[in-house]
């Protein structure tokens, strides 16, 4: 039996490299032996038990290769192409997929629908922080990448680029909007490019990192706030002569930044949430404008599926945005422990960490 090597879950506080047996590829499967990944947000609250998976499960979720192999019902794509495929990796046959909600394509009737059922790798099967990963429904997801592009172009594909989409386009921008994006991590930043391609004429970034404020330029922003340094909400009252932003994007999951993120949004904006919360949030009457505001609250889950990442190489290919400088450090899968203990405590200045099995 051939073995690789794998990142797993062994307990609250503890992930190990360790060997597995590589998966056989079942009729609609592809077998992608993995190029470049990463670790993600999520993925640290696996490590700390926050978020809880089945021991033994290979985590990550963000995967770029080559197919290895195909399963025998797999058609329009050859193996040793270069491939990526979404954080989330919906078949499109449940309810929820077909109802236009692919990424909550999850669970039957006997067994009960649950949010993130479309969410699979590192979280119901195996991972892609291995050095192979089996890719179900392939036919589905894999997304061939265009020539001339590198792994570190296209590693934000399969999740932080079509998360902090998703928050613009739920957000409803329009040509000339004014937006407010709280935090400037890996998503927001992503939040932040995706307001500028959607029209927005005035972005506003806070965080309160300024090497992050000084990406954030570089991603659309046009106003740089830091919340250590400044009142946000007084100081985006007034960029906006007291009529607040169009719309907001909270993309930290606190509630004192999705409290902020409502208090500067005009009556009949939107309020588009991509923070992962920890805890009950509470609504401030008066910022909630009683319930009378015309506002919309929204959440997003991660859109996945090849025709989402067709579209997001398409951006990157085209140069209408470059996230490689989200890539700011690089382990070997055999060091992944120590690319763990850099990311989850944010040091030396880390956005995201491309970790290479070969």
């Amino acid at each position: 039996m051939s073995l690789m090597k794998a990142a797993v879950f062994v307990e609250p506080g503890r992930i190990e490299l360790i060997e597995k047996p590589i998966p056989p590829v079942g009729p609609n499967d592809a077998l992608v032996r993995i190029t470049t990944t990463t670790i993600c947000g999520t993925d640290v609250h696996i490590l700390k038990g926050e978020y809880p998976v089945a021991k033994g499960l290979t985590i990550g979720h963000e995967p770029v290769g080559i197919i290895e192999k195909l399963g025998s019902n797999v058609q329009g794509y050859q193996e040793g192409q270069r491939v990526i495929a979404g954080a989330i990796c919906p078949s499109f046959t449940s309810y929820g997929a077909q109802d236009g909600f692919p990424a909550q394509d999850g669970g039957c009737s006997c067994h009960g629908y649950k949010p993130m059922g479309g969410w699979r790798f590192g979280n119901t099967i195996d991972g892609t922080q291995a050095e192979y990963v089996l890719v179900p429904d392939a036919q589905a997801n894999l997304a061939p990448v265009p020539d001339g592009l590198t792994d570190e172009q296209v590693l934000m594909c399969p999740d932080i680029m079509s998360t902090g989409f998703a928050g613009a386009e739920s957000a409803n921008i329009k040509i000339g909007d004014i937006v407010a994006v709280f935090a400037q991590g890996p998503i927001g930043l992503c939040a932040t490019a995706g307001a500028k391609l959607r029209g927005a004429s005035t972005i506003i970034a806070i965080d309160g990192v300024n090497e992050r404020l000084e990406i954030a330029r570089k991603m659309g922003a046009d106003v740089t706030l830091n919340f250590r340094e400044v009142d946000v909400v007084d100081e985006i009252m007034k960029l906006t002569g007291g009529r607040g932003v169009d719309a907001s994007i909270e993309a930290l999951g606190l509630q004192s930044t999705f409290e902020q993120a409502l208090r500067v949004l005009k009556p009949g904006g939107t309020l588009s949430s991509l923070g992962v919360y920890s805890s009950d949030l509470t609504i401030p009457l008066g910022a909630f404008h009683a319930g009378l505001g015309d506002n919309k609250i929204v959440t997003s889950l991660c859109p996945g599926g090849k025709e989402r990442m067709r579209r997001l190489l398409n951006i990157v290919a085209s140069g209408r945005v470059d996230l490689g400088a989200l890539v700011t450090h690089e382990y070997k899968l055999d060091d992944i422990v120590a690319a763990y203990d850099l990311f989850s405590h944010q040091r030396d200045g880390v956005l995201k960490v491309a970790i290479k099995p070969f």
